[in-house]
């Protein structure tokens, strides 16, 4: 796997723009500009030009020159990563391949329950495809409203439904793309049962464009739900919320659908920094959680189901308070809660992130020693850990301790970030749940993953791409 690549000549950028046509590229630095800084800003590179293709054809044009010529190639979605992923690199060796213009709804087969659409699409677009269906796409991420399938795909995405339906990994029946030679793998077919051979689609999902550039997927679809119950809960600590998610999965089976752990300092930071948010209780609590289920069907019983669960909780001390929404708007004010505490922490002010995941019996374990080691890595640091509790994933970040010189809190990083990472080995977890490993992780996956299936991984970005143009520098240390 070589990172050698060759300088962009003028005649390749040439034949480029030939094949791309009018509209098919940008070439001006105030055009370029948007697509040289990852969303985090942790990086800035460089590119002569991005290439705005609008069919797999013209991806693989697009592919078959740079790998003739030797040029980097760094696909491009939405631009949502947070680990540097899409951000070509200093040296202006790659050019940037978005896929923005590729946004067709190719197919919906309702009867089938699969979408056919193409990377380009963003998921909100591709919810309300399915809904026009009156069929649900159950993926649903706090940037739905600009992150894109391809970029779903090439970070195997989680969100907020995964405990119900799985990550983008579960989600796909097909995929369409386009290998570092130029060939098109066509496997969209919409098939739940398919052994014919080694699931290659796999290889691509996750792979964060390394291997190959998605152009299109066919996605499973589901009953679109109608009956909705949403709770707002009070816990005393995260052992409380484990035990309470295993006696609502319990009770009401596969319709747990969102079990989001929020600490208080979440809600303190959203509270005061985002307009109309607002604490639904009268008193302030320690940990809280948001609940969501849902069925097919209206169901009146719902909501009383799951309050029964609630006050089978008061009684055994594990629930101190929980407020049932009444109304659309007001489960739409809980959602809020939740969604804007990472633009919370944003306006808050620096802070340290990390997305880790163990298994979920382990959580309250792992928040009590990670808490301790932050607090002697850098006191008074404010820990804000919340996500994902009913798939084991938690975003486990540290705000800057007040009065505490920004700079110097963000040079700490590594000795935190070293810190939280040993830990979630020692309970065999993973650094990276559903951010991805972009650019900004090589160096843990080099340190922490199976010697074995790194051998494997390389081997396998060698078979494929042997010249090693497809999104240089990500995922795998090139050596």
């Amino acid at each position: 796997m070589t990172a050698a690549l060759n300088p962009i000549r003028d005649e390749t950028l040439a034949e480029l723009r030939e094949l791309l046509g009018p509209g098919g590229y940008l070439d001006a630095a105030a055009d370029i500009e948007p697509f040289l800084t990852d969303h985090r800003k942790l990086y800035r590179g460089a590119t002569p030009l991005v290439a705005l293709p609008d069919s797999t054809a013209r991806v693989a044009g697009v592919v078959r020159l740079c790998a003739a010529a030797g040029i980097g190639i760094v696909p491009h979605g939405g631009n949502t990563s947070y680990c540097g992923g899409a951000t070509p690199r200093e040296s202006g060796t790659e050019i940037v391949l978005s896929l923005r213009r590729m946004k067709r709804i190719r197919q919906i087969d309702a009867l089938n329950y699969s979408l056919t659409v193409e990377a380009g699409c963003v998921l909100g677009e591709v919810q309300r495809a399915a809904e026009s269906a009156d069929r649900l796409f159950p993926m649903s991420l706090g940037s739905e409203g600009s992150c894109t399938i391809g970029g779903n795909l090439s970070t195997n995405a989680g969100g907020t439904a995964v405990l119900r339906y799985g990550m983008m990994r579960d989600l796909v029946l097909g995929l369409e793309v386009v290998l570092p030679d130029g060939r098109v793998l066509d496997q969209l077919r919409p098939l739940r049962k398919d052994n014919t051979g080694y699931d290659l689609k796999q290889l691509f999902i996750g792979a964060e464009g390394t291997l190959g550039v998605i152009t299109a997927a066919c996605l499973k679809l589901f009953p679109r739900p109608r009956g909705y119950s949403t709770a707002l809960i009070a816990l005393a600590s995260p052992q409380a919320a484990v035990d309470l998610l295993a006696g609502l999965r319990g009770s009401l089976g596969d319709s747990v659908t969102t079990f989001e752990l929020i600490p208080r300092s979440a809600l303190d930071i959203v509270c005061r920094h985002i307009d109309g948010a607002t604490d639904p209780f009268d008193k302030p609590y320690l940990w809280y959680v948001l609940a969501e289920v849902s069925l097919p069907q209206q169901d009146s019983d719902l909501a009383e189901r799951l309050q029964a669960q609630l006050a089978a909780g008061m009684g055994q001390g594990t629930v101190l308070d929980a407020v049932l929404a009444a109304s659309l708007a007001q489960r739409e004010a809980f959602w809020r809660l939740r969604e804007n505490i990472p633009e919370a922490q944003t306006r808050e002010g620096a802070s340290l992130k990390h997305d880790i995941s163990v298994p979920t019996q382990d959580l309250p374990a792992f928040i009590d020693e990670g808490a301790g080691i932050l607090e002697k890595a850098i006191p008074g640091g404010r820990l804000v850990a919340y996500g994902h509790l009913g798939d084991g994933n938690l975003h486990f970040n540290l705000g800057c301790p007040p009065g505490m010189d920004p700079a110097a809190f963000l040079q700490r990083a590594a000795d935190a970030r070293r810190a939280v990472h040993e830990l979630v080995a020692a309970y065999r977890g993973s650094f990276s749940a559903e951010h991805g490993i972009g650019r900004h992780k090589v160096a843990e996956l080099e340190r922490y993953e199976d010697p074995v299936a790194l051998a494997l991984m390389r081997e396998v970005k060698d078979l494929l791409d042997p010249t090693g143009i497809m999104n240089p520098g990500k995922v795998l240390d090139p050596g």
